[in-house]
C-alpha cells in the first residue's frame, strides 16, 4: 500500500502546485505538455509527475500551465491528467482546466510503431463552459535507441465557435545515449472549417532542447512560431518533476 499512498500524495501536491500556478498567472492547447505533438509513452502504474511551463509571445500573449499526471492500473497502460492554465490573448485573460485520459493500445519497439489514443475536454473556470473537445491518436516509431518519430492525427471541436477541425502533428526526438540532452522539433496544426482568422489554420512549429541531469527532473527551453492565436514568436520554459512508484 505504500506505493499507491505515495502516488496519491504526489498527485495532491501536484494539484496544489497547479492551483498556485493559476493564481500567479484559454484558448485551448494540447493538454499536459509544453510540446504539442504527443507520444504513446505512459509511465508504469503508480508513477506520477508534474509538468509545468511558461510561454511568452512577441505580441505580449502569455500562457502558464501546470499538469499533474498519474499512471493507474488498467488492462492497458492508462494515464490520467489535468492541465490547469491561465493565459492572456489580446490583453484578455482566461483561466481553464483540461482533464485528459490517454491509453496505450499498442507498444512500440525499434522499427515497430506503437499506438495510443487520448481524449480531452477544456472548461473555462470563469464561466464554467466546455470550450473544446479533442480526440487524438498518437503513433510513435522508434528508429533507434536515441531517435523516435511521433505522428498525431485527431479531431478538435471548438465549441466557442461551434467548428470542427482535423488536427495533425509530426515530431522528432533525438537524444544523447545517456539521455541527458534531447533535441525536439515538431510541426502541428488544424484544418477543416474555414477560419475567421487565417492563422488558425496555418501550420505551427516548435523546436526545443531538454536538459535532464537526473532521472526525476528536466528543464526545456523551446522556441515556437504561431503556437496559438495570431502569428507571433514564442519562448517557453518548461520543467517536469517525476515521482516514481513507491517513492
Amino acid at each position: 500500500m505504500a506505493g499507491p499512498t505515495k502516488c496519491m500524495q504526489g498527485l495532491f501536491a501536484a494539484l496544489a502546485i497547479a492551483v498556485t500556478a493559476i493564481i500567479v498567472p484559454s484558448h485551448a492547447r494540447a493538454a499536459g505538455a509544453a510540446y504539442q505533438v504527443d507520444t504513446i509513452e505512459i509511465s508504469e502504474a503508480g508513477a506520477c509527475k508534474i509538468e509545468s511551463w511558461l510561454s511568452s509571445a512577441s505580441n505580449r500573449d502569455f500562457f502558464a500551465a501546470a499538469s499533474p499526471t498519474c499512471s493507474v492500473p488498467f488492462v492497458r497502460p492508462l494515464e490520467l491528467s489535468a492541465q490547469f492554465n491561465r493565459s492572456r490573448a489580446d490583453d484578455e485573460w482566461t483561466t481553464a482546466v483540461t482533464p485528459k485520459v490517454k491509453v496505450n493500445l499498442v507498444s512500440s519497439a525499434i522499427g515497430k510503431p506503437g499506438l495510443a489514443i487520448s481524449g480531452t475536454g477544456t472548461f473555462d473556470l470563469i464561466t464554467g463552459e466546455n470550450t473544446s473537445v479533442t480526440v487524438v491518436a498518437p503513433v510513435t516509431l522508434r528508429l533507434s535507441d536515441v531517435v523516435r518519430i511521433n505522428v498525431n492525427g485527431g479531431w478538435l471541436w471548438d465549441r466557442t465557435v461551434d467548428r470542427h477541425y482535423l488536427s495533425y502533428g509530426i515530431g522528432v526526438d533525438w537524444r544523447t545515449p545517456d539521455n541527458v540532452w534531447t533535441l525536439t522539433a515538431e510541426v502541428f496544426g488544424q484544418t477543416g472549417a474555414a477560419a475567421e482568422i487565417a492563422s488558425v489554420a496555418q501550420p505551427r512549429f516548435q523546436t526545443g532542447l531538454r536538459w535532464r541531469p537526473i532521472d526525476r527532473w528536466n528543464v526545456d527551453l523551446i522556441y515556437g512560431r504561431n503556437i496559438q492565436g495570431e502569428n507571433a514568436h514564442w519562448i517557453t520554459l518548461a520543467t517536469i518533476v517525476r515521482f516514481p512508484p513507491g517513492k
